[in-house]
C-alpha cells in the first residue's frame, strides 16, 4: 500500500486498518464514541499550528483531521448507516443550497445580507430535517424545539455560553449596551466574595460559573471571540512567567527559590518592558 495524492489511497487503507483478521487491532476496536475525543483533539492542534503559523505543522495536523473524517466513515459504512461519498455528497449539496448568491439567481448581496439569508436557510434545514424525523415516526429530539435549539453540548463552554447567548438575543432577550453587561459583571463579582465569605463551595462554583458566562456575553456585545481572549491572555501570561523564569536564571536561581514579592517585582519589569517596546 504506497501513499498516494487521492483521497480514495486514505478510504482504501482505514478500511484495510479496519479489516478483521489482517487489520490493526487498535483500530478495530475502537468506535464513534472513542473516537471521537481525537477528532476533537485534532481539531485543536489544526487550530495550533495555525496560531503558531507553522504551514508544515498545518499540512500533517489537516491529515490527521481528515483521518478522523475517514475513520467515521468507515464505521458509519460497515454498519450500513453511511459512507464517504455521502459525506462528500451531504456537504456539497449544503455548501451549494447555502450558497444561492454564488450558485444561484441571487446576486449581489452584501455580507450583512449573506449573514441574514445563510441564517434564514440554516432554519429552513432544521425544519426539514424536523420534518423528515417525524415522517420516519421518529421522535423529535432535543435539539429540534426552542430558540436555544442546536447548540452543541461538546463546544468549549465559554464558546457554547457565547452561543447561546446570541440565540437568546435574536428574540430580545439581550442588554442593549455593552455597559450594562459590564454593571452585571460587577454583580457577579459581589456575589463570588458574599461565597466565599460564606465558605459554601458549591455556591462558590456557581458564581464562577455565573461570571465567566456574563464575561462571555460581553465578549459577545463587542464582536470579540472569548475563548480567541482567553488563548491569548494565556499565551501572555506563558510569555511574561518565562520572562520571570530568565530573569531568575540570569541570576542563577529559579522561580522555586524567589519570594512573591520577588517575582511580582520581576513580573511588573517584563509587562514595562513589553510595553515600551510595544
Amino acid at each position: 500500500m504506497k501513499p498516494s495524492r487521492d483521497i480514495a489511497r486514505l478510504i482504501e487503507i482505514m478500511a484495510a486498518l479496519r479489516t478483521p483478521g489482517t487489520g490493526c487491532p487498535w483500530d478495530l476496536e475502537q468506535d464513534f464514541a472513542s473516537i471521537a475525543p481525537y477528532t476533537v483533539e485534532e481539531a485543536y492542534e489544526v487550530a495550533d499550528a495555525i496560531a503558531r503559523g507553522d504551514k508544515l505543522d498545518l499540512k500533517d495536523e489537516l491529515g490527521d483531521l481528515l483521518l478522523q473524517v475517514v475513520f467515521h466513515a468507515r464505521m458509519a459504512e460497515e454498519e450500513g448507516s453511511f459512507a464517504f461519498p455521502d459525506v462528500v455528497e451531504a456537504i456539497t449539496s449544503k455548501l451549494v443550497r447555502r450558497h444561492p448568491h454564488v450558485f444561484g439567481d441571487t446576486r449581489d448581496l452584501s455580507p450583512a445580507e449573506v449573514k441574514v439569508l445563510w441564517h434564514q436557510i440554516k432554519a429552513r434545514e432544521k425544519a426539514d430535517k424536523a420534518a423528515a424525523r417525524a415522517a420516519a415516526g421518529s421522535p423529535p429530539q432535543e435539539e429540534d424545539r426552542g430558540v436555544l435549539a442546536g447548540v452543541p453540548h461538546s463546544l468549549p463552554a465559554l464558546t457554547r455560553a457565547w452561543k447561546l447567548q446570541a440565540r437568546a438575543s435574536t428574540v430580545g432577550f439581550d442588554w442593549n449596551d455593552a455597559r450594562l453587561v459590564l454593571d452585571k459583571i460587577r454583580e457577579e463579582a459581589q456575589e463570588i466574595d458574599e461565597a466565599l465569605a460564606s465558605g459554601d463551595k458549591a455556591a462558590i462554583h456557581e458564581e464562577i460559573g455565573d461570571l465567566l458566562f456574563v464575561i462571555a456575553n460581553l465578549a459577545r456585545h463587542v464582536d470579540a471571540d472569548p475563548e480567541g481572549c482567553l488563548a491569548a491572555a494565556n499565551i501572555k501570561f506563558e510569555r511574561r512567567f518565562k520572562g520571570i523564569e530568565a530573569a531568575l536564571e540570569a541570576e542563577g536561581r529559579t522561580a522555586e527559590d524567589a519570594s512573591l514579592d520577588e517575582m511580582e517585582a520581576l513580573w511588573q519589569a517584563v509587562k514595562k518592558a513589553e510595553k515600551t517596546r510595544g
